[in-house]
């Protein structure tokens, strides 16, 4: 499969994308979000849910493993980082094939949990305020999400 990439200087950049991203979107989409502390992953969901309808206060759900919010789809946000085991049965697998869009931070740790098809964004420091977004797609469905997003993100 073919990997994608964005570059943004700001986080109102970082914000405004992941708004954008969220227009193809559509029930039962993973998204695995993957970068140090600090990158922009919960940036990334807060523009994400903009984007969805979603107006309440975004944080990474670090201490609650799961945040729902309700929007045009419902928004499942996931923070996985401080699982210690893998195989932990969570019911993910319930999230995964739901309703709503499911975000998760640092998904590698659930990695063998994960559906099928997904969509991994790396986010990589390129100095103090820009960052490198690399989207991975893992399957045809996010294979197409990311060509279309792709085209109309760069044709604006």
């Amino acid at each position: 499969m073919k990997d994608y990439q964005i570059t943004v200087h700001t986080q109102e950049e970082t914000f405004s994308m992941a708004q954008t991203f969220s227009k193809f979107l559509r029930e039962g989409d993973t998204i695995a979000l993957e970068g140090d502390l600090g990158a922009g992953k919960t940036t990334f969901t807060k523009g994400l849910a903009k984007g969805l309808g979603i107006n309440k206060n975004i944080s990474s759900p670090t201490f609650t493993i799961i945040k729902e919010y309700k929007g045009i789809f419902p928004l499942y946000h996931m923070d996985v980082y401080r699982l210690k085991d893998s195989m932990e049965d969570l019911g993910f697998d319930e999230y995964f094939h739901g309703d709503g869009i499911t975000v998760i931070e640092w998904a590698h740790i659930i990695q063998d949990q994960l559906p099928e098809q997904f969509l991994t964004i790396e986010i990589k420091f390129v100095d103090l305020t820009t960052r490198q977004f690399l989207f991975k797609p893992v399957g045809i469905r996010y294979e197409q999400l990311c060509e279309e997003f792709f085209h109309e993100y760069f044709s604006n």
